[in-house]
């Protein structure tokens, strides 16, 4: 690690704080925007680390669940400044995400019943899944390489309709992949657990600056008992702890356990969630804290994202020594192949739930067609794409 031997602890500390702070503020546009902006930081202009240094630490977050980009941060603050470091950078970036979510939760709670929010977040929703459908489609492409992959990608999403639990789909998944892409390969060469693999962290879920613009809805909490803060804490510390594939999965594991397993939210609701939480910059799981905040309040949104992010803390300090020898697998390799393929079909099912509620009427077609007219045309972020389904909604509903 290039850096100055004279720095203190607490200068360090202090510079960690004050840099991911400011990237935890500015970071739109999701994991592949976050570790651009991490880079050209970290490794450009403060020179803490060699590029193949944070090259080894992009690779060894992609490899273990949560948030590759928060783990990144959470790795450069350990290699910085040690178990302080890495407690002080990750909570530095996700605090911002958090706190500008909390307060949209504030506004979608206390406001809700303005009719132009309701037209704008109306025009947004069929924006949204044109968007997620745009990045399953080149995702897909992707994961499902070949046909063993492709078929394993049909299996999931059947069980996926099938109501069956996303965990026991992507970790089933995972481990029945492995085995058929490796178990014959052991047979005729022998292979062992420390081979090259190549650059499959360039092959990991993400984001890929989806973005989204937060409105208030007139959306109410369905008529069933809240849950406690210790249901809150549990159900976002299971996701926290056993989510590949980023942000889309998430929809996955949201959808099924919020909407389905616990009645606590409506698909309504979810989708509102989905669009406020990718306005906001910085980690998209600061869904969580929208969430929370809707069905604990200020109590439930702290507990949410404390829970939701705590995993990737424990995850970094206590798996880096072992990390990047994982990367080198090839057994590892093909559970992650397997692993992603399932979550784009998790991805893909849930788009396709969202839809049957976002879809509704000529005008949330015509919106979205046109999002997704205008993402295969051109290159546009699409943040700009869903604030122009914003926009389509207040004017449709003006005419009317």
């Amino acid at each position: 690690m290039l850096d100055s031997p004279s720095a203190s602890l607490a200068t360090r500390l202090r510079e960690l704080a004050a840099l991911f702070l400011k990237l935890g503020a500015i970071s739109f546009g999701g994991p592949a925007a976050h570790t651009a902006l991490i880079e050209s930081e970290i490794v450009g202009k403060r020179q803490w680390l060699t590029r193949q240094q944070f090259l080894d630490m992009l690779g060894a977050a992609n490899l273990i669940p949560g948030p590759t980009s928060t783990e990144l941060a959470i790795n450069v603050g350990y290699a910085r400044a040690g178990w302080v470091g890495l407690c002080v950078a990750g909570a530095s970036f996700i605090l911002p995400a958090g706190l500008i979510t909390g307060a949209f939760a504030w506004v979608y709670v206390r406001f809700g019943a303005l009719t132009q929010a309701v037209s704008v977040l109306g025009g947004i929703k069929p924006a949204v899944i044109a968007v997620i459908a745009i990045a399953i489609w080149r995702l897909g492409k992707t994961a499902a390489r070949d046909a063993g992959l492709a078929a394993l990608g049909a299996v999931a999403l059947a069980a996926f309709f099938l109501n069956i639990n996303p965990i026991a789909i992507l970790f089933g998944g995972g481990v029945f992949g492995m085995l058929a892409r490796r178990g014959a390969r052991v047979r005729t060469s022998g292979a062992g657990l420390l081979f090259p693999i190549h650059s499959w962290s360039a092959r990991t879920l993400s984001w890929r600056n989806v973005g989204a613009v937060a409105v208030v809805s007139i959306t109410s909490l369905p008529a069933v008992t809240r849950p406690s803060l210790s249901r809150i804490a549990l159900f976002f510390l299971k996701v926290g702890a056993v989510l590949y594939g980023g942000g889309y999965v998430l929809l996955a594991f949201l959808e099924q356990g919020l909407v389905h397993e616990h009645g606590w939210l409506t698909h309504q609701q979810l989708l509102d969630a989905v669009a406020i939480g990718q306005f906001t910059p910085g980690p998209v799981l600061s869904t969580a804290t929208f969430i929370g905040y809707i069905l604990g309040g200020v109590p439930g949104a702290a507990v949410a994202t404390v829970a939701i992010f705590l995993p990737s803390f424990f995850y970094i300090a206590l798996l880096a020594p072992v990390l990047f020898r994982l990367r080198q697998s090839p057994w590892m390799a093909a559970f992650l192949d397997s692993v992603n393929v399932c979550a784009v079909a998790l991805m893909a099912g849930v788009t396709f739930r969202l839809a049957l509620d976002a879809l509704r009427g000529r005008p949330s077609w015509l919106i979205a067609v046109a999002a997704l007219a205008v993402l295969l045309r051109w290159r546009v972020n699409p943040a700009w794409v869903v604030a122009g389904g914003g926009v389509a909604g207040l004017a449709l509903a003006a005419i009317r």
